[in-house]
């Protein structure tokens, strides 16, 4: 018997990456589903200044393009109002999933044309902090918390705030994108000989607390333990992150490997023994996920986070946690990762299995696949109660 495949209409920017595209082409492996994708043909990183053209690595998805007002500004950016009809008329979604946030003015104007054309509306969002909105955003926010069947929140803290929001609907938990563990391989993992290798990548700001990962190292050396520190990334704290070494006098422990290309993640976590996230909250930010952890993960890498934000939820084991800022409770982490090579490798193969259980791009689209299911079928029950009424 020939089952129809759901055809589902995804909305984002963050899709233009082609990488992250691994999951959309994972929802399709499927066979259940059909993918649309409309993304900001004009898209710009501004951090970097530089455009973002769209790229199309997989040519079993519907890719629209269309360029948006305010290109690089998630919370403000805009489609014509043509564009968008003319991709609904065309693909037929049975579902469409935004990926922005609830306050977002893209995410409004999709969500009005999913009522006009009533089909269900899935979000995906990853605030996680209750943030003053100005008023012309509240109504924004009230509209598609109004609109939504369904909100997936990537984090714990999300899906406290959208019930503190009023949102009355589905909520879900779970991370935008997955990893690809054929990308993300254990045997790409080159062993080292010699002393443990600790491992960071990501911004080199004063919220990602590498401060306190080069305090925690200059510990290990006051207790006659030895390591090398690999520092991956750039950023506004790299100069006074480099004089913080010198004056821990622990330069000679650290290698400062620049910003690295997603592509080349892989091979620089392979030269890692453990991967710390030491990341600290601020007023305006708390990590949202720390997708690096599971990337590591998936490669057997142990990883160690602090407490901040949704990094203990991701990493799933208390021993593996410490107080955000508290260099010594870090170090007694790392203490334990040089001393017990049993117990390290242990940690490695249960990262490694979590991440197979939750977090492939295929255990995500299985999941999204339920959801999208449920939402159609419960459509498909108001339609009949409201028919009977009639």
């Amino acid at each position: 018997m020939h089952i129809k495949k759901l055809r589902v209409l995804f909305v984002s920017h963050a899709y233009v990456v082609g990488v992250n595209q691994g999951k959309l082409k994972a929802i399709a492996d499927t066979n259940k589903a059909e993918v649309g994708l409309l993304a900001p043909s004009n898209w710009r990183a501004l951090e970097w200044n530089r455009p973002l053209p769209v790229e199309r690595p997989y040519s079993d998805l519907q890719i629209y393009t269309a360029p948006v007002i305010f290109p690089g500004r998630g919370g403000a950016h805009l489609y014509s109002p043509i564009l968008i009809q003319q991709v609904l008329d065309e693909f037929q979604p049975d579902v469409v999933q935004v990926e922005e946030e609830v306050f977002s003015l893209s995410t409004c104007e999709i969500a009005a044309w999913t009522r006009l054309k009533k089909v269900p509306l899935a979000v995906f969002g990853w605030e996680n902090l209750d943030r003053q909105l100005s008023l012309p955003r509240q109504w924004t926010q009230r509209f598609v918390l109004e609109s939504a069947q369904l909100i997936i929140a990537g984090n714990q803290d999300g899906a406290h705030l959208l019930r503190q929001w009023g949102y009355k609907g589905l909520v879900e938990v779970m991370p935008q994108m997955g990893v690809d563990p054929t990308f993300f391989s254990p045997h790409l993992r080159q062993p080292q000989i010699g002393d443990l290798r600790i491992g960071f990548v990501g911004r080199l700001v004063p919220e990602k607390g590498v401060d306190v990962l080069l305090r925690a190292i200059a510990h290990l050396r006051d207790r006659g333990l030895t390591c090398r520190l690999v520092l991956c990334g750039s950023g506004s704290s790299e100069s006074e992150l480099r004089q913080l070494a010198q004056q821990l006098q622990i330069e000679a422990w650290v290698e400062w490997r620049g910003a690295v290309c997603h592509a080349a993640v892989p091979q620089e976590l392979g030269q890692m023994d453990v991967l710390v996230l030491p990341s600290r909250s601020t007023s305006t930010w708390k990590e949202q996920f720390g997708h690096v952890l599971i990337e590591a993960m998936a490669m057997g890498i142990p990883v160690i986070g602090s407490t901040c934000g949704e990094i203990p939820h991701v990493i799933g084991r208390p021993d593996l946690v410490f107080p955000e800022g508290k260099s010594q409770d870090l170090a007694a982490i790392l203490t334990r990762m040089i001393q017990e090579p049993d117990w390290r490798t242990s940690v490695g193969t249960d990262g490694m299995n979590k991440v197979q259980q939750h977090y492939t791009h295929e255990q995500i689209a299985e999941r999204l696949l339920t959801l999208w299911q449920g939402l159609i079928d419960q459509q498909a029950t108001a339609e009949i109660s409201e028919a009977k009424c009639v």
